[in-house]
């Protein structure tokens, strides 16, 4: 029995000679298997854990037999495990191993362990080819149909995967197995849809999307273990109209891009994505930029070649007088920042605040405001910033909110 992954060995007796371990792992095959304890044919045996890598294909053997302290596996679904033994007094500390192989693997240490039988019979240790090796790639670039396995899965060990020009109509489910996997490249094929699942991939932190078929974000993306992890985001050359409120949750975003799409606005809680540096949305539909915009810090901007429209010179008056109830206290929990969710209130009630609009004041409103237009330069909000239009401009309409009639007069951008 083998498993594949990371391992580092560390001494627990280094720091009492005020020494450090180097915090590396290296690229290792684990094998389970038995040691003769003499030289003669059917002697006795005893299960032993042999830790081999590139450098050392002979490996170094661990006795397990009544020999293991303690199993540290908090972190199994993330392919992560430590085994303490007793004697030599080390930790072997795994990652970046498949999951559900570490778990059987671990299982079958433990009953090692106590002395039972594996159900797997284990062999005696030999050392390991060095083709095993190979199964540690971590980078896969393919871009032809060709060279897509049909027959044969992804090396687990993937930090890396390129699947280009396949002709892919939807993502092949193997690959969210691909727990280490940081960089997805689904580029130049023919996806219509995303499956939540790759909101599992705690890792990805670049995905790329560009020259599809997608119409749309899945709002569950938005909820997932992507708001943690994902940094640069390539949606280009797809048929997109809209992204979700909630797209503005994945707020360690540094790099989107939105060219060529069919966008006829921008999610009005962008402003919320402070870490973005790079935005791209040239040649769509959008008529004029959401108030939160303003809020951006980008380094460089694009947005040329966008239907943009001239302000308007009269407001869009929706206030009530008196508010509501719905109304002020929608208000009360947003401007309070009470907490929310939909164990609490109704989930309408929960798409209600979140589509909230804010205020040039900072306050919020839902329903009662007044919508007004003026144009703001891009140089205001990006250091780099491509040319609205072939006439040199780089200015555009933005939509500004404002909770009441004295917010208005005291704004004195609109009443420019």
């Amino acid at each position: 029995m083998k498993l594949h992954c990371e391992v580092e060995v560390v001494s627990r007796q280094l720091p009492a000679l005020g020494l450090r371990n180097r915090g590396k792992g290296a690229r290792a095959v684990l094998s389970l298997g038995q040691q003769a304890l003499s030289s003669g044919p059917g002697g006795p045996r005893r299960a032993c854990l042999l830790v081999s890598t590139l450098k050392d294909r002979r490996g170094t053997r661990y006795k397990l037999t009544e020999n293991i302290e303690q199993l540290f596996t908090k972190f199994v679904d993330e392919g992560k495990a430590t085994v303490r033994l007793k004697e030599p007094p080390v930790d072997i500390c795994l990652s970046k191993a498949n999951s559900s192989s570490l778990k059987g693997f671990l299982s079958a240490v433990k009953l090692a362990h106590r002395g039972c039988d594996v159900e797997a019979p284990l062999s005696l240790l030999t050392p390991v080819k060095t083709s095993e090796f190979e199964k540690f790639k971590t980078k896969m670039v393919i871009t032809s149909k060709k060279d897509y396995p049909l027959s044969k899965n992804f090396p687990y060990s993937l930090e890396h995967l390129q699947t280009s020009y396949c002709g892919l109509v939807q993502v092949d489910m193997r690959m969210l197995c691909l727990k280490n996997l940081r960089k997805l490249d689904l580029s130049h094929n023919h996806i219509k849809k995303l499956p939540t699942t790759i909101g599992d991939l705690i890792h990805l932190q670049e995905l790329n999307l560009s020259d599809n078929h997608l119409k749309s974000f899945s709002v569950a993306l938005c909820h997932s273990a992507l708001q943690k992890s994902l940094r640069c985001l390539d949606l280009s050359k797809n048929k997109i109209k809209a992204l979700p409120v909630q797209f503005c949750q994945l707020r360690e975003l540094t790099d989107i891009k939105l060219d060529d799409n069919e966008l006829i606005r921008l999610p009005f809680k962008i402003g919320q994505l402070r870490n973005l540096r790079f935005l791209s949305a040239a040649r769509n539909k959008l008529p004029f930029l959401p108030s939160e915009f303003k809020n951006l810090s980008l380094e460089y901007l694009d947005l040329f070649g966008n239907a943009f429209e001239q302000p308007e010179v009269l407001p869009i008056i929706m206030l009530q007088m008196p508010l509501t109830l719905l109304e002020s206290s929608a208000r009360t929990v947003l401007n309070n920042r009470i907490p929310y969710g939909s164990r609490i209130i109704p989930f309408h009630l929960c798409q209600d605040l979140d589509t909230a609009k804010t205020c040039v004041c900072g306050r919020f409103c839902l329903e009662s405001f007044i919508q007004g237009t003026t144009n703001m330069n891009l140089h205001s909000v990006a250091h780099t910033v491509v040319l609205v239009d072939n006439m040199g401009s780089t200015e555009v309409p933005i939509i500004s909110y404002f909770c009441s009639l004295e917010c208005y007069v005291n704004s004195s951008d609109t009443l420019k």
